[in-house]
């Protein structure tokens, strides 16, 4: 029996890039966003591995 969702709560907390500056600089924050895209390209690449072994 099929389920269907009439309405979706999503919530978020949104911080001032201000405060999260760390004396490192934007140096700290391109290595950070570096690490998030290869841990995203690592899960998209296995769930494609995963698809093709089906």
């Amino acid at each position: 029996m099929p389920i269907e969702i009439r309405e979706l709560v999503i919530r978020a907390v949104v911080e001032d890039p201000a405060e999260n500056k760390s004396p490192r600089g934007e140096s700290e924050t391109a290595d950070t966003q570096e690490g998030i895209i290869a841990e995203c390209v690592e899960q998209v690449m296995l769930l494609l591995r995963e698809k093709e072994e089906r």
